[in-house]
């Protein structure tokens, strides 16, 4: 069977994003972003204020991360040693369930209990020390109201927890609650910060010039220092939850897409470029091509690197992979063609998460010239999906011509322990 070059063709234009394109994209989200600064309710950007600035590098001590993100919780106890440096003294790290033992994420469990649980792995991580007084800065990667740099309370749970008794309520409130009845007073949480945050913290701490941080994985989002230039407000950084970006123009599969998923019309950007959709795009265009229009195959983004990388001549490592799914035997001409729609994805993912970038490299230049400078970017799609990096390189140089030069991007993979620890260091200034 021969898939139809025509349709072929025409799938491919779907997930083209051309340069025109591509720069109306960053003109937009420029837009929203300064429409966020007004009023956000004016914007498709939640314009979250962090309360915390960029870290001086002169951060030095030793203290306690907490990094709560999903179903595995991490207590790190790290000493900052100043200029970037620093060492990670203690990790404990225990899943919240355990099938058939305890579950501290269902509906059948409290915040007493899930937060007392936290507590006991900070006295791990402190080795039993209730002496010692340390501060603990806490990553907390769920949607949060913040009011300051202590006070995040929980709006609603996501990913499939259910814990009762945390919705509504100030988290490390609880948490200071459960280090009391487990006598370590000694231990204060004084910082909350989400997960975006501390991948910019972490990677401002060990090289100056970064004003922008993102997470390109499963999920995705960003978060830029705002200088507030304009206004007595004080700079700090804040976090965009810019998955949520809506000013785009999806193609019929990401609208079929969306009008399925959990919660259609939200967050259009994440759906069109993090690595939880980009193998369902993949499968829904792959029926098509095939006549079974509607099957779902279940391809993941590692499906879709896995094919982008086979050089094999026949394509053997494709065909294994479209057969392990839908059954089907593909000549190696398919094949190729299949390669192709894999890499055009990921190609226009990573085109439309450049303009987004860059429609912050224009918002902080003002209309001045372009300063030199880092964005941080933490996650499996950035890190290990083949074409992913060398076309934010290429959509950057496009974007913003010889002024590219002072751009690059830099791998953060460690921003949720050490950010936290950066913030607890951060809240005593």
């Amino acid at each position: 069977m021969a898939f139809n070059k025509d349709q072929f063709d025409s799938i491919i234009e779907e997930f083209t994003v051309d340069g025109s394109r591509l720069h109306e994209v960053a003109a937009d989200f420029r837009y929203d972003l300064r429409k966020g600064l007004q009023d956000p309710a004016e914007s498709s950007l939640r314009m979250l204020k962090s309360y915390v600035g960029l870290p001086t590098g002169e951060e030095t001590g030793e203290y306690l991360a907490l990094d709560f993100g999903g179903t595995n919780v991490r207590v790190l106890r790290i000493r900052l040693d100043g200029h970037g440096k620093f060492e990670v003294l203690k990790k404990v790290a225990k899943p919240l369930r355990v099938e058939g033992i305890y579950d501290f994420v269902g509906e059948g469990s409290t915040a007493e209990q899930q937060f007392d649980f936290i507590a006991e792995l900070v006295d791990e991580a402190i080795e039993g020390d209730h002496t010692t007084k340390y501060l603990l800065g806490h990553t907390f990667s769920f949607p949060s109201e913040q009011t300051n740099l202590y006070n995040a309370k929980l709006i609603i749970w996501t990913k499939e927890f259910a814990t009762k008794g945390v919705e509504g309520k100030v988290v490390n409130d609880l948490l200071k609650e459960a280090l009391h009845r487990q006598g370590i007073d000694n231990v204060e949480p004084t910082a909350v910060i989400n997960d975006t945050v501390a991948v910019l913290l972490a990677a401002a701490y060990k090289q100056a010039d970064t004003y922008i941080g993102s997470i390109y994985a499963t999920g995705h989002n960003t978060c830029y220092f705002e200088p507030f230039a304009d206004k007595a407000e004080r700079p700090m950084i804040l976090n965009l939850e810019s998955g949520g970006f809506m000013k785009l123009a999806p193609n019929r599969f990401d609208a079929e897409f969306d009008a399925q998923s959990e919660k259609p019309g939200e967050q259009r950007l994440e759906k069109m470029v993090s690595g939880r959709y980009m193998g369902e795009l993949f499968g829904m265009a792959i029926a098509e091509l095939l006549g079974e229009q509607g099957s779902k195959y279940g391809f993941t983004s590692i499906d879709m690197s896995n094919t982008i990388l086979d050089e094999t001549p026949a394509r053997e490592e494709v065909k294994a992979i479209v057969k392990a799914k839908t059954g089907r035997e593909l000549e190696t001409a398919d094949c190729e063609l299949v390669q192709q729609l894999a890499s055009a994805i990921v190609i226009r993912s990573a085109r439309l998460v450049t303009a987004t970038y860059v429609g912050i490299i224009w918002q902080l230049a003002g209309g001045k010239a372009i300063a030199k400078q880092h964005i941080a970017i933490d996650g499996s799609v950035y890190e290990k999906m083949p074409l992913a990096k060398e076309n934010i390189m290429r959509a950057l140089s496009e974007l913003l011509g010889e002024d590219a030069a002072v751009i690059d991007t830099v791998l953060e993979n460690g921003g949720s322990g050490l950010g936290a620890a950066i913030a607890a260091a951060m809240s005593q200034e």
